[in-house]
């Protein structure tokens, strides 16, 4: 009787809620830098401009990307704030010598951020031992935080890499290093400092407040920042009816596609599909603001709204149309989803193996029109009830801070 209740609660929650409304205002862009106010260089115009970057909060979690401003500060008041080695690298772009970096043999699990301003810029989860003499990582904590440019010193052509908030010289990145990105990001231990995992909290960034203050009169019923700009992604996690009522509800999400991928244009119809021997799967098409979700967000959603142990089945519907599958549009969304499946397995996440496909977007075909907003069209329906509500439940209760408010009530 108990289940029954809660799931009848569950069902008005996460389904009758499904058409809420978009509620979530950007940072306010006029905060002060860290430590001392920005001030122009005596040589230098000084870049005001705005960025979104990824910070920790108070509980040592990464929030973001929130808007903030590029710290700009003088020669003189960067000698005052770092030791003589730490401003002719992150200033002047000097390097230090190979194996003698302090940061080059630690294996400490923990964060690495900027000497020069605090952003938090790799993990120890993706350091490795390169044998160059420098710290070395095969993808950036944030790649918001993280800028590249090209350096054409010495008589030659370099990626160097740079602090996104305070344009502090970092390295450089090159393309030998390990999977699943091939990059190496090459470092001086002078342009970082390293806090250990379980003290991540000292990190708190006062903008990560800032960006929760916002979201706090977002849901006070102010009106929400939409940037305009638009991403897409599409999964595959079983029945469409499903992932669709669990995408729907998700904060930045503009909407959701139900239809198919893997197979021909002739064969992408209901009737084909589910015989179960077109190459096609039910998937989703999400269209969202990437200022306000990231790629790395959804795949969260969609790893914990279906189970990606399941083998060419979800629950009792089988075939291989029904089965987990990421269809990526470039490499970004290849290496995100390589990484972040070798982090839930690493993590041991799941009971058994993580099964999901990564497969080359080719083409997506929009279902027919009686399958789009299904499960918010027939909430009394009863596969509805026992399957595409649980998976919305299921993201609600593990992403509480990605849902939509309005998502909530009826």
């Amino acid at each position: 009787m108990k289940l029954r209740v809660a799931l009848t609660l569950c069902s008005i929650v996460a389904v009758a809620g499904l058409g809420y409304a978009l509620a979530q205002m950007r940072g306010n862009s006029s905060q002060e830098s860290i430590g001392d106010k920005t001030a122009k260089s005596d040589t230098s115009k000084g870049d005001k401009s705005m960025l979104h970057v990824k910070v920790f909060n108070k509980k040592g979690e990464l929030v973001g990307p929130i808007e903030t401003e590029k710290l700009v500060l003088t020669d003189a008041q960067w000698h005052k704030r770092r030791t003589d080695e730490q401003f002719e690298i992150l200033r002047s772009k000097d390097t230090e010598r190979p194996f003698c970096g302090t940061l080059l043999d630690n294996k400490e699990a923990g964060v690495y951020t900027c000497a020069g301003c605090g952003l938090p810029l790799f993990s120890s989860d993706s350091k490795f031992h390169s044998g160059t003499g420098w710290p070395s990582f095969f993808q950036p904590i944030a790649k918001e935080n993280v800028s590249e440019r090209a350096d054409h010193s010495y008589g030659t052509t370099r990626t160097e890499i740079n602090c996104a908030r305070c344009d502090g010289h970092l390295g450089h990145v090159f393309d030998d290093g390990p999977k699943p990105t091939g990059l190496r990001f090459c470092l001086n231990s002078a342009s970082l400092n390293f806090t250990p995992s379980d003290k991540l909290a000292t990190l708190a960034d006062p903008i990560a407040e800032q960006g929760a203050g916002s979201r706090a009169q977002g849901a006070a019923g102010k009106t929400s920042a939409d940037s305009g700009e638009r991403a897409t992604a599409v999964f595959a996690g079983g029945c469409f009816w499903c992932t669709e009522a669990a995408f729907e509800q998700v904060e930045g999400v503009v909407g959701v596609t139900s239809g198919y991928s893997g197979g021909k244009k002739e064969t992408a119809n209901y009737e084909r599909v589910c015989d179960g021997d077109t190459g096609h799967a039910e998937v989703i098409r999400v269209t969202y603001d990437p200022k306000r979700l990231t790629y790395d967000q959804l795949l969260d959603v969609f790893f914990d709204a279906h189970d990606p142990t399941q083998l060419n089945h979800q629950g009792n519907d089988y075939g291989t149309q029904y089965r987990s599958a990421i269809f990526y549009a470039d490499d970004n969304q290849r290496i995100a989803a390589e990484v972040k499946i070798q982090r839930l397995t690493d993590a041991k996440v799941f009971d058994e193996p993580i099964v999901t496909k990564l497969e080359k977007l080719i083409a997506f075909y929009p279902a027919e029109d009686y399958h789009q907003g299904y499960a918010r069209n027939n909430p009394n329906q009863p596969y509805i009830a026992t399957h595409a509500v649980p998976a919305a439940c299921a993201v609600r209760a593990k992403h509480p801070n990605l849902v939509k408010q309005g998502a909530l009530t009826p």
